[in-house]
This record gives structure tokens, sequence and C-alpha cells, in this order.
């Protein structure tokens, strides 16, 4: 498990390809890889990777099946790229952002960027499928950054989120422009509402669903609006 709090960023020092698999060597931060094992995950770009060689005070290796890049960003990384990183949560540690399993659930777009001297605004894509997970003031993981949602147009399929001048500093982000991809993870809680919400509204309703969708669709919803906002009671 991570927390969703960026430890710094990882430099793609080495990659090398074998048949379905590229192991990646990655230069990690002063101190990152103190008491590091092989064995233990390190979540990059919010993927889970495991350790598998040690080289030196603050470089290791890690192999990635070839499914791991086709549905994450890894896929497009490139020598001299940088990643965020972070070490698993220990038993006990503090959750400074929501817990995250390091198990990517689509790559999103960066629509628009809009940047000051102290703050930047950022809009990301979201598939048809998961808009119904994505909250305003919301949490959601965003290369391995747990963030807050801003806002968000489902109709349109896009989220915004804030990043203070901390998170720039700390992460990837500053280097992203629109048209670049990240990886996702959606707040496993919130996946769990919403599904059970629907779940049993559809049994609830039996044969009145289509009233109440017709009904809905008068007032320009749908019904997985409503569910939505009765996830969002809970």
């Amino acid at each position: 498990m991570f927390t969703g709090i960026v430890q710094g960023t990882a430099k793609i020092a080495e990659i090398s390809d074998r048949e379905g698999l590229r192991t990646f060597t990655l230069d990690f931060p002063p101190g990152f890889c103190v008491d590091l094992a092989v064995g233990a995950s390190v979540s990059t770009d919010g993927v889970c990777l495991t350790v598998t060689e040690l080289l030196g005070e603050n470089r290791a290796r890690f192999d990635v099946m070839q499914q791991s890049l086709a549905i994450t960003t890894l896929g497009g990384l490139r020598t001299g790229d940088r990643a965020n990183v972070e070490r698993a949560a220990k038993d006990g540690a503090e959750i400074g952002g929501h817990p995250l399993s390091g198990h990517v659930d689509f790559t999103s777009e960066v629509l628009t960027v809009q940047s000051s001297d102290t703050n930047r605004l950022m809009r990301f894509s979201i598939p048809a499928d998961f808009r119904k997970y994505v909250f305003a003031k919301g949490y959601i993981a965003i290369n391995g950054a747990s963030l807050t949602v801003s806002e968000v147009n489902r109709a349109e399929g896009w989220f915004e989120v804030w990043l203070i001048p901390e998170t720039r500093r700390m992460t990837v982000f500053e280097d992203k422009q629109a048209g670049d991809f990240v990886n996702i993870e959606i707040e496993r809680s919130t996946q769990v509402v919403v599904d059970t919400v629907r779940e049993t509204v559809q049994e609830s309703l039996g044969r009145l669903q289509p009233l109440l969708e017709a009904i809905l669709k008068e007032k320009g919803l749908t019904l997985e609006d409503f569910v939505s906002s009765q996830a969002r009671l809970k």
C-alpha cells in the first residue's frame, strides 16, 4: 500500500528489453534507497513495481511486464525521463493522502494547463466507464500523487486539480503539458460505495427503472447522475 504522498522523482537511467519484459534502471534521490531491499515495492508514476536488483546507494532495477507497459504510461518512458516515486507505506505510517494500491485504472490525457507563480490548474480526461467514480472534493491519484478533485464535468468527461508549489516542486507535474498522458487510480472506497448504491437502486426499482430514467431524462439527467448523487450522501 502507498499513501499518495510522492517522496521525490527518479530519473530513468537505463532501459533494456527482453521478450515480453522491460527492465528499468532508476536513479533515486539521496536517501531514498536506505533499507530498500530486493522484493520491496516502489510506486513509479503510480504503478507498483518490485525491486529486482540494487545497484549502489541510489540506484535500483525493476522488471515490467508487457501488459503493464500497454495499460500505463510506463511504456512511453525514455532514458532521461523522470517519474514520481514513493516507497511502500510501513505499518502505522501516517496517511497524508489516501490509501493507494499502485494498480492503475486508466490513463488520462492532459487537456489544459494554466499556471501562475504560485498555482497550477490542470484538466484531465475521464473515460466514460470511470466518470461515475470522480467527484468534486473527492480524492484521486494521478501518477501516484493523492490529489483533490476541484471540478468535474461528467457530461464532457473531464476533471480538474489545483497544484500547490510544494506539489509542483516534488513531482513531475511541472513538466506535463496538454497532450501528455498520466496514470490514474480512482479512490477505492468511492468505487465500492458507487457500485453498491447502483446495484441497490437497480434491485429496488425493478420495473420502475425505465420510468425513473424517463423522468430524469426530462431534467437533463441520467440514472448514473442519480446514483452518483446518492453515493455522495453515504
